[in-house]
């Protein structure tokens, strides 16, 4: 089995441990899953973790795949506190992330996925060496902080794309993985309804509950797909971002190899922030 390890993980900044700011018990309980979560993927001794993030590098109607030799990023106290739209300290901790890319999977990802789907493949500035380097974005920085230190792949959804596309995604990084031989750790990087709150940037909306507890649900018994099926109406009202990344993982991972486990769920904001691994 080439995907040894594969979670579902939420990426709220305040969750990394040096940008809780003022409120060191905010989201406590995802950040015990998490730290649950790398010690699996330690077990599982991946060759390379594979993250799906709706926030990397956007391109119109296309799913893009970052080939740069490097990724970098930043995440600051600041950015953590208008993330949560509490009091923004004037200066304060920061996190620094910089990985290598498995260059040889993503080019081997994206030989399977090319010929069906939309797929954009990503450099910066050369072709190699220290200055080919594309931006980590907050859904990749944060579940990689509690992950070991290994080469990255990172892929970008697309949510004007169908559904089933996702799907088949998935399943050409399953393909890519096992003509590689490679072990690789799988994580959909997925918030969930983001209309929690009044004083949340999208209002509340009753909807964002219950797409919430149908999510947990339908992760907790492996039913992944039947994610797609959440009316447009309701995703609208509620404004989820993880479907589109958990069809991907559902693609990657046939029913068959899912054992999937809860480890948490909450809101301690205006958004759903879930923990779950499933291989």
């Amino acid at each position: 089995m080439s995907i040894v390890f594969a979670a579902i993980a939420p990426h709220g900044l305040p969750v990394l441990p040096e940008l809780v700011g003022e409120g060191p018990d905010l989201m406590a309980k995802t950040r015990a899953s998490l730290v649950e979560l790398g010690r699996a993927a330690k077990t599982a001794d991946p060759d390379a973790f594979i993250v799906i993030t709706p926030h990397g590098i956007r391109a119109e109607g296309q799913f893009t795949l970052s080939a740069s030799a490097y990724m970098e990023g930043e995440l600051s106290e600041q950015t953590a506190a208008l993330m949560v739209r509490a009091h923004r300290p004037d200066k304060g901790n920061f996190v620094h992330m910089r990985r290598a890319v498995d260059r040889e999977l993503a080019r081997e990802i994206a030989k399977f996925a090319s010929p069906h789907l939309p797929l954009a493949v990503l450099n910066f500035a050369t072709a190699e060496g220290p200055l080919s380097t594309l931006p980590l974005d907050w859904g990749t920085i944060i579940p990689l902080f509690f992950m070991p230190d290994r080469p990255v792949v990172v892929i970008q959804t697309a949510p004007s794309r169908p559904y089933e596309e996702h799907v088949r995604l998935g399943q050409a990084i399953r393909a890519a993985c096992d003509a590689l031989h490679r072990r690789a750790a799988l994580i959909a990087s997925c918030d969930w309804a983001h209309a929690h709150a009044e004083d949340g940037p999208y209002g509340y909306h009753e909807d964002a509950a219950r797409l919430d507890a149908e999510v947990e649900q339908n992760i907790a018994s492996g039913r992944l797909e039947e994610l797609a099926a959440f009316p447009s109406e309701m995703i609208q009202n509620a404004r989820p971002d993880g479907i589109w990344q958990a069809l991907v993982l559902a693609g990657a991972v046939p029913k068959e190899e899912r054992h999937p486990h809860v480890l948490s769920y909450e809101r301690p904001t205006y958004f759903g922030m879930l923990c779950a691994q499933l291989v």
